[in-house]
């Protein structure tokens, strides 16, 4: 029997707020938030991450973020690069259209969170995925959702995934 090739699952975790959360949220919220956490997952050489513009890929730290703030080793995976690139394909056209974005429900962290469970059976780290209940669950989290929900994050510096040219 041929022995299993393992590749190894990294989520890559960037602080949006560039650590302005961590000072201004007890003001502002009444509670301590770390950071506005954006992952992606390294997984097969590239980075891939959700955004308002669909999945999308670049070279690790290849985003106008730079390099990450915490790299969380994920577990390793036998899904070989082939397979991964079709099931991106299908959740691109399906769960992960870029009109599906939704900064609070279906956002990011949601995509690493699916997609870490695909290749490895592991989740997230869930400070990364509560972020968005526990701003909501305060007053002033509330009185911004009509705000907050409208905002689209597309990080620049990656290709669109599975639409060559911008088609769509």
């Amino acid at each position: 029997m041929e022995p299993t090739n393992l590749y190894p699952v990294k989520l890559y975790v960037y602080d949006l707020s560039k650590g302005l959360a961590r000072r201004l949220s007890p003001i502002m919220l009444g509670k301590q938030l770390e950071g506005i956490w954006h992952t992606s997952i390294v997984v097969h050489k590239d980075e891939f991450f959700f955004g308002s513009g669909g999945i999308s890929s670049c070279p690790p730290g290849g985003t106008l973020l730079g390099p990450p703030d915490t790299v969380v080793e994920v577990g390793s995976t036998e899904v070989t690069e082939e397979i991964f690139l079709e099931y991106l394909s299908s959740l691109g056209e399906s769960l992960f259209r870029g009109e599906a974005y939704n900064l609070f429900e279906h956002n990011c962290n949601t995509f690493s969170n699916e997609v870490a469970q695909f290749l490895t059976g592991k989740k997230i780290p869930s400070y990364i995925t509560d972020l968005p209940s526990e701003v909501l669950s305060t007053p002033f989290g509330q009185a911004l959702r009509p705000l907050l929900d409208s905002i689209q994050i597309q990080p620049p510096g990656g290709n669109t995934f599975g639409r060559p040219n911008g088609q769509s």
